[in-house]
Parts: structure tokens; sequence; C-alpha cells
């Protein structure tokens, strides 16, 4: 596996500003891009230096990866699942597993959570956000997992590992897993998460038992834990994985350099808080693309 100097999770503004400047540093970065995000929802942006004419949130998204591609900028196109490593960092990918001496995570502000009755409520008490953070409570124990993408299904084999049962419950969408796997699916949609002072179970939404397979699936189905992976892997879940700090507000505590409290792992854009414009999340960006320059030739030099 070949060591990367800089890999930069995310390609809208942030992580191509980062990469700009990590390239005119000599560092080669690979940028990992699993699409526009956000950035899609701008219908016009005029008020960013330097455009004549107001431009489309793809079209500036687009833009970037060109120039990003003009400079000799590598890009991926794949869903990061996972990081970890202790020395350097492994960056797990729907299109393999990559290896790094510094990471900026750069994929925009976190996720709400999704709108079942009990996530909110439980949250701490039985409703979990990481896998790798809290696998270890319920070691023994029945757990679920909420989604349907590649992310769940990694987040559910870590706690496979673990649990005595899991389960992922895609809450009525299809799955769109990338690979065969022996965790058992249920496609049902979700009524509400239930419990009294910490989880107990799921409620279906169906007040009968259904029959599947010449067996009886009841409503409600037993669970210690809830683990919420819906869509993909953002970088406040990646930042937690790893066990960096948060702010009270549940954003990417990053200092004046835009690292996080594990050296090394740089974080810049909507995912830091504060003013969720492009403008900022280029700022941060260029400011985490040299850092990270700066942090690798330290490593070289062994101060």
């Amino acid at each position: 596996m070949k060591l990367e100097k800089i890999i930069i999770i995310g390609a809208g503004p942030a992580g191509i500003s980062a990469a700009l400047y990590a390239a005119r540093g000599n560092m080669d970065p690979l940028v990992i891009n699993h699409g526009i995000g956000a950035l899609e929802k701008a219908e016009k942006i005029e008020n960013y230096y330097g455009l004549d004419h107001p431009l489309s949130g793809r079209e500036l998204f687009e833009t970037g990866l060109a120039q990003a591609r003009a400079l000799g900028v590598r890009i991926l196109d794949a869903q990061v699942l996972g990081v970890g490593g202790f020395d350097t960092f492994e960056v797990h990918t729907t299109e393999g597993d990559f290896e790094a001496q510094s990471v900026i995570l750069a994929t925009g502000s976190k996720r709400a959570a999704p709108k079942i009755p009990g996530v909110k409520e439980f949250e701490g008490k039985g409703v979990s956000y990481c896998a790798v953070c809290d696998a270890f409570f319920y070691r023994g124990k029945e757990v679920a997992v909420l989604g349907d993408s590649d992310f769940a299904l990694h987040e559910a084999e870590e706690l496979a590992n673990l649990a005595s049962a899991v389960t992922i419950y895609t809450d009525g969408r299809e799955p769109r897993f990338s690979r065969e796997h022996p965790i058992p699916v249920n496609t049902m949609k979700i009524q509400a998460i239930e419990g009294e002072e910490k989880v107990a179970g799921i409620r279906l939404e169906t007040d009968m038992s259904v029959q599947e397979e010449g067996e009886i699936v009841p409503s409600f189905m037993p669970a210690d834990g809830v683990f919420v992976a819906i869509g993909t892997a953002g970088s406040t879940e990646i930042a937690k994985q790893m066990g960096a700090e948060l702010t009270d507000k549940g954003h990417i505590k990053v200092d004046e350099n835009m690292q996080t409290t594990i050296p090394g792992l740089f974080a810049a854009g909507d995912c830091t808080g504060g003013l969720l414009q492009v403008a900022k999340a280029v700022y941060e960006g260029a400011q985490a693309g040299i850092e990270a320059g700066k942090y690798i030739r330290s490593l070289r030099s062994g101060s």
C-alpha cells in the first residue's frame, strides 16, 4: 500500500482549496470525492470574490474539480467508510484502503438526525452515531444500525465483532450496499425508537405481525442500542470515530492552523462551524493545506 502524504476527504470549496495549496507545496495530495454535497442546493452564488456573473453551486463545484485536475491533483471518486490508524492514518473507502501521513476532513457540516421519534430523545441513552466509539458498551448485546448504504454496513461490521446480534434497518428504503454480506437487513418503515430510561427496541410501522418466509416478524424489534449511520460518513462522524474533540455545538474543534486535537488530522469548511459560506471554506481549506504540508515536513525533520 502506497503511503500518501496528504489525503483530503471532500471535494467542495474547502477540500479543493486545501488540495491546491498542498499541491503547490509539493505534497501531491489525494482528494477523495463523493459528490457535491450541500453546495448543490445553492441555485445562485453571487457573493464570492471574482465572479462577474452568478454561478450555481454545481457550476462552482465542477470548476473547482477542473482547476485541481489542471494542477495535477489526483481525485478519486469513492465513499469514505471510516478513518483509523496510529502512527499513520488508514482511510477505508469503497475503492479500497489508503494510508496517509496526514488527513484533511472537508466533507461539510454534521447531518441532521433522522426524523424518527425517539432518536433525539434517546441520544446518549442507547442511540449513538459512532460504532467505533461505543461498540464496547454493547458487547454481548443486540444492536440495530439505521441506514441503507455502505456506511451503515461498515458500522454494522464494526459492531458485529462485539455484539451478540446486529441488524440493519433501512427505514423503508432499498439497500444500496456495494457487496454481499451476512448481516440481516430489515427494510420495513420505522415508527419510533422506544424505551423508558434507555432504548429497548424499534417499533416498525405496522400494528400486526407479518409473515416472511414462514416466520412471524413482530412489529416491535428488541434492541439494546441503535446506531445511526444514514447516508455517508461525514467529517464529524469520522472525527468522532478517531476520538477528535468536538465543540459544544457538535462541530470539529480546530486550532488556528485548522488542526484537530489529533496531530496530523486537520478539518476545514462547514464541519468546523461558524459562517457557512464558500469564502470561509476556501480560507480554511487553504490554511489546512498549508499546515498539513508543514506537519509532514516536521515529520521528516524529526521536530
